[in-house]
């Protein structure tokens, strides 16, 4: 069984190619052969399972940036992409980092769970899918978001000393499609706005 076929027997993607985040904990017994070496060595963007599949990775700020997890995020037919479209990063590149004010800002996608359909064709992302975030404020936010989908708890504003944790949803989440939607992270800019309108 090559390591592809191992995976996906691991993974179990549905019928829209799409699995579960597959923790690089897992890969022990019958799957220690998919520990990473270096890099992604068997998902990377050539291999077979990438020419598949789209393969997405969560990386560690904390562990020198390796790979903690891994899952398939639909067939890789041209419809769907994990790639920003090319008029959406430049306009954004453009911008001012929302929590830092600082310039050249990474492409964030707004939802940290990156679970909806509609945004990763990029036929169909629109410019209010993403926000201008720093590096800083972006590894900052891709670990809360991490916290946030292991434990099923929303990040809270009120850590950063705001009057209100979020302006939209409740404390916890099974996951939805709309669940990053309201928190501070989500759209500090939004997150800010709702803040004045309770004054």
């Amino acid at each position: 069984m090559t390591k592809t076929e191992l995976f996906i027997k691991l993974a179990q993607p549905n019928e829209q190619g799409v699995s579960r985040w597959v923790s690089v904990n897992e890969f022990v017994g019958e799957y220690a052969s998919l520990t990473f070496g270096n890099g992604a060595s068997w998902a990377r963007k050539e291999s077979s399972l990438a020419k598949k599949y789209i393969v997405e990775f969560d990386k560690s700020i904390t562990s020198g940036n390796g790979i903690d997890r891994i899952r398939l995020n639909g067939f890789n037919d041209g419809d769907y992409s994990q790639h920003i479209r090319a008029d959406i990063k430049r306009a954004i590149k453009a911008q001012r980092c929302v929590v830092l004010g600082t310039s050249n800002p990474e492409v964030d996608h707004k939802n940290g769970m990156k679970n909806e359909d509609r945004v990763m064709r990029n036929e169909d992302q629109r410019l209010e899918d993403f926000q201008p975030l720093s590096k800083a404020a972006n590894d900052a936010k891709r670990q809360f978001c991490k916290e946030c989908r292991r434990t099923g708890i929303r990040f809270d504003a009120k850590k950063l000393g705001y009057p209100m944790s979020y302006y939209k949803g409740t404390t916890t989440h099974n996951n939805e499609e709309n669940a990053c939607e309201g928190c501070y992270w989500y759209d500090p800019i939004e997150f800010k706005n709702h803040l004045i309108q309770k004054k």
